[in-house]
């Protein structure tokens, strides 16, 4: 079985799950790990990163965990240089980072901005900024950011820091492609919609009561063209493919992966 990562060090940061589960970022951690990659999980907490370290280690693969707030410059430095450090020059850089905030958006306080924007959009920022020093050494180098459906259409949540953060994230790929395409680096970026998740169902639960969620989760499921949510699984292959030499010519896309959610006229 070919292996399209054999040899390749990937960072993951965003890595860990809100619970039980396969997050978008646990699965695409481990399906690197499946194809080869020697892989630094990061997360907030400790015991997420941890836990992403275990599955992949418990299939034979590489891996070391890194506890960190993403959104600190010193702190993005130390699990960049542990990463080169331990494992080698990275090849690919993951950014899965993603925090939300609710309410009205006339009544959201401005530091539940600050906050959002500071771990979505500055998170990667940050962790680019620190490997494409190396990356342009290389001449080569693959990122991939996620952002979210909620960056380019109304999904009937009120999260509007979310949503402008994640608007961000495309901007920010597509600049950030062409900027050093000439190095040979690729940047893209996913734009995942609803995905069954432990994230989307601690926050479905902590929004409308545990009763709730699994008709909330039901009707999602009807309401995707595709007649079904994606899995953290749908994700990761996505993110692997933009990651692989099988998209060598792909840079600055914004790849949809919403079972057509994008053109639907409702969700």
């Amino acid at each position: 079985m070919r292996r399209r990562f054999e040899g390749k060090v990937v960072l993951a940061v965003g890595a860990g799950a809100d619970g039980e589960g396969w997050s978008i970022g646990r699965a695409t951690a481990v399906s690197f790990a499946r194809e080869g990659a020697a892989v630094m999980v990061v997360d907030v907490r400790a015991e997420a990163a941890e836990e992403a370290r275990r599955l992949i280690a418990a299939e034979d693969g590489v891996c070391i965990a890194h506890a960190a707030d993403a959104s600190d410059p010193d702190a993005v430095s130390r699990f960049v240089e542990r990463c080169q450090g331990e494992l080698g020059p990275i090849n690919v850089l993951y950014n899965n980072v993603g925090i939300m905030a609710f309410g009205p958006s006339a009544e959201l306080a401005g530091e539940d901005w600050d906050h959002v924007m500071a771990v979505n959009a500055r998170s990667p920022f940050l962790a680019c900024k620190a490997v494409l020093p190396a990356m342009m050494a290389a001449g080569s180098g693959a990122i991939v950011n996620v952002s979210s459906i909620a960056a380019t259409r109304w999904t009937g949540a009120r999260y509007l820091p979310y949503s402008a953060s994640k608007a961000a994230i495309i901007g920010f790929t597509r600049a950030l492609a062409l900027e050093y395409a000439a190095h040979g680096i690729r940047v893209n970026c996913v734009v995942p919609g609803y995905v069954d998740s432990p994230m989307m169902r601690s926050g479905l639960e902590r929004r409308l009561g545990r009763d709730a969620v699994e008709q909330e989760v039901a009707r999602r499921h009807a309401a995707c063209p595709l007649g079904r949510l994606a899995s953290g699984w749908d994700i990761a292959n996505a993110v692997l493919f933009l990651a692989s030499d099988e998209a060598s010519y792909i840079t600055g896309v914004a790849l949809p992966v919403d079972g057509g959610a994008s053109f639907a006229a409702a969700l």
